[in-house]
């Protein structure tokens, strides 16, 4: 396709601040320069700038994983224009209450660019109205009010070995696309670690607000990624709102990135579509920014208030993503102090420094005794039935405007059937008030179907399954409306993963497959794992300083030809979402900052949440298309793969059903927004 270039030629002296190339808006061309066109069928239409060191920006949506040694734009412009970025601007769109983001990506092919600085502070409304954001430092960076406007420098994580906790390598279309060996028509991989294109790889994950990193530098022959997230408040007008993303080096401004936003004419719902659950460890995070001294504070001193602060502010991030957090076991009398202002939605208004998605709905799910630590176990039925009383009584007591799941996890992935069921029997059989107490606990449904038939809530996680056993058994709890299915974790083929070198729309991707499965919550174990229990005993692997190393669970046992770095459940990243913004084990990571950071994976699942949002609306509308454009983009999930061998259902050859292209997924959510704006008119 040709390209314009344009020429500018100077007819009297000008003060010019240096444009990126490309089309300059007629609007801000001075009267003294006349402009020409020419046709010139090899002119890039990627932003370069001459006389920086930074040579090439550009920008895509985000579940595109840009690795840090990676200069594709240095080595063909037109290979990085997508749906968001064509060639010299930024183009999104979004509803109203949704969040949308963006990466920008600055590529510093030859020498260090240095001092950098980025501004981007407004979006405006040819009505006048804005979307815009207020300067912020230190612990007002979890105060979220009037900053609908968010930037953060990517920090990044170097693959040494493949997460084999989450996908088998028997098969390399298991394995993420960019990891994979060459390989066959069956799946069977050739060559070695070297061969993987992500081997050795920095990963972008840590979102450190851009306020704690800059100016910064970029070194010679890499990259930096900056990732926005924009609010857009219920009260925006719909229409194209336009702004500017201005790049300085060393002190002097070199780039000026045209961005706009198309706001629908729709709003997203505060309340989620798609339900989760993600549980978070107090015990972790007081010791990481208390210290070992500090893991249980007594209540009523400072470092016990602290410890509340750091816990409230994983609470107001994870909601601003549109996920609910779990925690262990509360006793009854601290409840109103911890958890009533999460529950009733207190803890996220602006009184309380929240503002942004779900303002005043609160947390949606309450957890009893995670993981089964629940202290009356092994005291009987009668204890069973007193203190479920006391919780339903507890929960009667403080109505909730937000429905909200509260349940007794009675154990995790046991196969003491016949305890299990005991327990789960003796709570359906109280005589008071606890019967409405629900049991959950974590096996596979066809396990729970045949063995347990009083749970209430089954909760399941596979990597292949046989849908002939499991699609019965899971449609049982789905059918049964004293029951619930939930889902936890994931495993390709069947879902995207939490691994750090997944493909960015892997957990796009587990959204929709919740949306499909009609899956009544998605439960991830942990968000907070910075002790990797596995290797207790070995003090350089236990403690993990989650700024420098990948592998967060499982542990470093060889170093294998084929999948590098590898041991007993090696994986990358696993249970780590949320990132200590002060760190007393690892104090040259200290940013000494008193909340946390979020994983750009926290981003990747809010993006499929909202997505699950658009469907359930697109679905209210035009139900036949809808349920059609979830077939076209994720044609098998979970189960629906099948097995090889029924016999043994643990493995099947097969690829991913859905498409890792970033583009694709977009096209659908904007085909999904027509759908909604359908209704209106």
């Amino acid at each position: 396709m040709e390209k314009k270039l344009q020429i500018l030629i100077i007819l009297a002296p000008l003060l010019l601040i240096p444009q990126a190339c490309g089309t300059i808006p007629h609007s801000e061309i001075e009267p003294e320069l006349l402009q020409l066109s020419i046709t010139n069928s090899d002119q890039s239409e990627t932003q370069t700038n001459s006389s920086a060191n930074i040579a090439h920006v550009w920008a895509n949506e985000g579940g595109d994983k840009v690795t840090q040694g990676e200069l594709r734009a240095s080595k063909d412009p037109n290979s990085v224009i997508n749906s968001v970025w064509d060639g010299s601007s930024i183009s999104l769109f979004g509803a109203r209450n949704e969040v949308v983001s963006f990466n920008l990506v600055l590529e510093s092919p030859n020498a260090d660019a240095q001092n950098i600085e980025i501004i981007f502070t407004e979006l405006t409304h040819p009505s006048g109205a804005a979307i815009n954001t207020t300067p912020a430092e230190g612990d007002q960076l979890f105060n979220y009010v009037g900053r609908n406007i968010e930037l953060f420098f990517v920090r990044y994580l170097e693959i040494k070995g493949l997460s084999t906790l989450t996908y088998e390598t028997y098969d390399e279309r298991h394995i993420p696309e960019r990891c994979r060996r060459p390989y066959d028509e069956y799946g069977d991989g050739a060559g070695n670690w070297e061969d993987r294109p992500c081997h050795n790889q920095r990963y972008p994950d840590i979102a450190v607000p851009l306020e704690l990193e800059s100016p910064f530098t970029i070194a010679a022959g890499t990259n930096q990624s900056i990732w926005g997230d924009i609010y857009i408040p219920k009260d925006s007008p719909a229409g194209i709102y336009t702004g500017t993303i201005t790049i300085a080096e060393d002190g002097n401004q070199k780039w000026e990135i045209p961005i706009q936003l198309e706001v629908r004419d729709f709003a997203l719902p505060d309340y989620p579509s798609a339900l989760t659950m993600v549980y978070y460890s107090i015990e972790n995070i007081n010791e990481r920014y208390l210290g070992a001294q500090n893991i249980y504070p007594a209540p009523k001193t400072d470092a016990y208030v602290q410890s509340q602060l750091f816990a409230d502010r994983h609470f107001q991030m994870a909601h601003r993503h549109k996920i609910s957090l779990i925690d262990s076991y509360i006793p009854q009398d601290l409840m109103e102090k911890v958890w009533q202002h999460r529950l009733t939605g207190e803890l996220f208004t602006n009184d309380n420094g929240y503002a942004g998605v779900g303002e005043g709905v609160g947390n949606n799910v309450y957890s009893i005794g995670t993981y089964g630590g629940w202290p009356w176990m092994g005291f009987g039925q009668l204890a069973m039935w007193a203190n479920s009383d006391e919780w339903v009584s507890w929960f009667d007591a403080h109505p909730l405007e937000t429905p909200t799941d509260y349940f007794l996890y009675l154990i995790d992935e046991s196969d003491e059937f016949e305890e299990i069921e005991q327990w789960a029997s003796w709570m359906d059989n109280n005589l008071g008030p606890g019967a409405r107490l629900m049991s959950l606990a974590t096996l596979d449904a066809p396990s729970a179907a045949a063995h347990v038939p009083s749970l209430d809530i089954t909760t399941s996680s596979v990597l292949v399954a046989d849908p002939d056993s499991w699609a019965p058994a899971v449609e049982g709890y789905q059918y049964d409306p004293d029951k619930k299915f939930y889902y936890y974790n994931g495993g390709r083929p069947g879902s995207g993963t939490y691994a750090i070198e997944d493909d960015g729309v892997g957990l796009r991707a587990s959204a929709w497959a919740q949306y499909k499965m009609a899956i009544d919550r998605w439960f991830y174990w942990e968000s907070t794992y910075y002790n990797n229990f596995q290797c207790y005993g070995n003090d350089s692997e236990a403690y993990t300083n989650v700024y420098q190393r990948a592998q967060t669970f499982g542990c470093y046992e060889e170093d294998d030809s084929e999948l590098g770095q590898t041991g007993w459940n090696f994986t990358n990243g696993d249970g780590v979402l949320f990132y200590p913004g002060t760190d007393s084990f690892f104090p040259e990571e200290n940013y000494a900052v008193l909340g946390p950071f979020a994983s750009l994976r926290l981003k990747l699942i809010r993006r499929g949440l909202q997505d699950v949002d658009y469907l359930t609306m697109a679905a209210a509308v035009d139900p036949t298309r809808t349920a059609e454009i979830v077939k076209e983009i994720i044609p098998k999930v979970l189960w629906e793969y099948g097995v090889d061998d029924p016999e043994d259902p643990t493995w099947v050859y097969t690829d991913i059903s859905w498409s890792t292209d970033s583009d694709v997924w977009e096209a659908a959510r904007a085909e999904l927004a027509d759908i909604i704006e359908s209704s209106e008119k």
